[in-house]
């Protein structure tokens, strides 16, 4: 749809369903969950299980297009974009619904990102990650013997639960590019939420498979199993009189009814009682009253013919995502293709300096000197894939660089647990306005625990357990009073050459999302894919563990055959992406929705 090479602009400045289901056994059984949970806080790389996949077509339309996880909450935006509201609009509609049909991955007691691409280029992103109360500590993922905690522990007595960031980021986000009333945007959830939510396959599959460690929690075993009746079949409604309670209150009298009234009254009860004896509880109303949700400049890079845009810290995403590329624009990736095995080694090679660079320098930019400039430098990342030998793999795992621009000192490689319960969705509106937006509770149904409703996140295990490296060095990722933690979500959108928004995307996967998004952008912008081919193509990540995993699907058969002759150590297993797009192109707009989902694309 659009052409040209003009640069775009970035928060005001200038920067450069038929459907086919083919079933396959899950591999994660109950003995990889007792691993996870009951083992010590390294990164242990255990996502939430894959679902089945079900092959979607790719979608088409002309007006506008919401794309989620969940057909309902693409129906609730499309709905929102149908009656003349923004793409903000539409996603605000969206993430209400997202919290009833998929509350094991998001949710209104977690957080988010958003990036909104306006049709002449500006970007910019709302920030709408958890806060740590104040009495949480660079010690709080410590017990009485020194050592890190098991991760079934931190997740115990409510420690894990941050303020939820998301209602907050939504109002911010309305309040400056929505056109419909507030409460208008609650309709479809709180009509949903009244009459019963139908039990879709993920969350059953969630459900069924990790029964025996979720059924510990009495708040999930009460609204989820329903005491006695276990695991609801797929279809059957849940319901959920509190949540629409809840909802209806937000739509009445906005977040206050949750920073400042009746829903956060709630949820700190509900932590106090969960703290008990070994109190004090994590949240008090003053660390929910002092919340802000905060919009910030986007991160840009360009690449190729675009300019590509992220979610800046306390995301890792943005950057590492941007890195990828940076590292990639060298080499002629569209004359090689997606057929040839060199495209995948180098995509590879440049993901795993990405990712060490991740574990170092990323936090809350509002505690931590984060090198963002240097990260990004063009002369940085060139040096570092000069270090990518273009025939044989890195052996091991590679060290972060160092990169210019650095302010304070140099901080050291954190610990913690690599959980992934997430959801990404993708819009576009009549006004080409796109939004991306990723939103979490973490864990499987976050901390296990619910308040009015709501299942409240446990999202602070994203900081690094261990506060100091052992050299001595601090951990720029490390637990404190009102900071953020880290996260991986990577909400991104690109602009064209005349810096017109022509693409959004974005996934859950914890982690992986850098990779799971990095492949698709490379998917679409160099070897010419629209949103569901590449979406659809087996993943191909490398975390800097030391091992590449290729999906356990026939279409990564030769991909994985081929890394293995370059000296990758490649593990085949299931892939736990939610990949979710729209594309801008002549004649209309495209979407895709991860076959490995529920979701799917709703447009006019």
């Amino acid at each position: 749809m659009h052409s040209g090479m003009r640069p775009g602009r970035t928060h005001g400045r200038k920067v450069g369903m038929t459907q086919r289901t083919s079933r396959r056994p899950t591999r994660l059984g109950l003995a990889l969950l007792a691993s996870l949970l009951l083992s010590p806080p390294v990164p242990a790389q255990t996502p939430e299980p894959a679902s089945p996949r079900v092959e979607k077509p790719l979608a088409l339309a002309k007006r506008h297009m919401a794309v989620a996880a969940n057909p309902l909450a693409a129906e609730a935006g499309r709905e929102m974009l149908r009656r003349g509201g923004s793409a903000v609009d539409a996603a605000v509609a969206t993430a209400l619904v997202l919290g009833l049909v998929e509350p094991q991955s998001s949710g209104l007691g977690g957080g988010g990102f958003l990036l909104v691409a306006m049709p002449d280029g500006t970007v910019t992103s709302f920030d709408g990650r958890e806060t740590a109360g104040q009495g949480v500590m660079p010690d709080h993922f410590i017990g009485p013997d020194g050592k890190p905690l098991g991760f079934l522990k931190a997740l115990g007595q409510g420690r894990p639960v941050g303020v939820p960031g998301l209602v907050a980021m939504l109002a911010e986000a309305h309040r400056k590019h929505g056109r419909l009333p507030w409460a208008t945007l609650f309709e479809p959830a709180v009509a949903l939420a009244e009459r019963g939510v139908p039990a879709y396959p993920r969350m059953v599959h969630v459900l069924e498979t990790w029964r025996r460690v979720l059924e510990q929690s009495p708040d999930l075993k009460t609204t989820y199993y329903r005491n006695d009746l276990g695991v609801p079949r797929v279809g059957e409604p849940v319901l959920q009189p509190e949540q629409a309670a809840a909802l209806k209150l937000l739509a009445a009298r906005g977040p206050d009814a949750l920073y400042r009234g009746p829903i956060g009254k709630a949820m700190t009860d509900r932590l106090a009682a969960a703290a008990g004896a070994e109190g004090p509880p994590v949240l008090r109303p003053e660390d929910l009253a002092a919340y802000k949700a905060v919009e910030r400049p986007a991160v840009c890079r360009p690449y190729r013919a675009w300019t590509v845009c992220g979610m800046g810290p306390p995301s890792a995403g943005g950057l590492g995502v941007l890195q990828i590329l940076g590292m990639l624009e060298g080499h002629d990736m569209a004359a090689l293709g997606k057929d040839n095995p060199q495209a995948w080694h180098l995509f590879a090679e440049a993901s795993k300096r990405a990712y060490a660079d991740r574990e170092v320098y990323p936090a809350d930019p509002d505690r931590v000197p984060v090198p963002v400039r240097g990260l990004l430098d063009k002369g940085y990342l060139t040096a570092r894939a000069a270090t990518i030998d273009p025939g044989r793999a890195t052996a091991g795992k590679v060290p972060a660089g160092d990169p210019p621009y650095r302010e304070g000192h140099a901080f050291g490689v954190g610990e913690g647990p690599d959980i992934a319960g997430t959801s990404h969705a993708s819009f576009v509106d009549g006004d080409g306005m796109v939004v991306s937006m990723t939103n979490s509770v973490e864990f499987a149904f976050g901390s296990g625990l619910i308040a009015g409703g709501i299942v409240l996140n446990n999202q602070l295990t994203d900081f690094s357990f261990v506060p100091v490296d052992p050299a001595g060095r601090p951990v720029a990722n490390a637990p404190g009073p009102g900071k953020r933690p880290r996260s991986s979500m990577a909400p991104m959108v690109v602009l064209d050459g005349q810096g017109r928004p022509v693409l959004g995307v974005g996934s859950p996967g914890g982690s992986a999302i850098i990779g799971y998004v990095a492949q698709a952008l490379v998917a679409m912008l160099d070897w010419g894919l629209d949103p569901q081919a590449a979406i659809d193509l087996p993943i191909v990540l490398d975390r800097n563990t030391g091992t590449v995993v290729v999906e356990a699907v026939p279409q990564g058969d030769a991909v994985a055959a081929a890394l293995m002759e370059r000296g990758h150590a490649v593990k085949r297993e299931e892939t736990n992406s939610g990949l979710h797009a729209v594309r801008l192109v002549p004649g209309g707009i495209q979407g895709g929705a991860d076959p490995r989902r529920d979701g799917v694309a709703a447009g006019d």
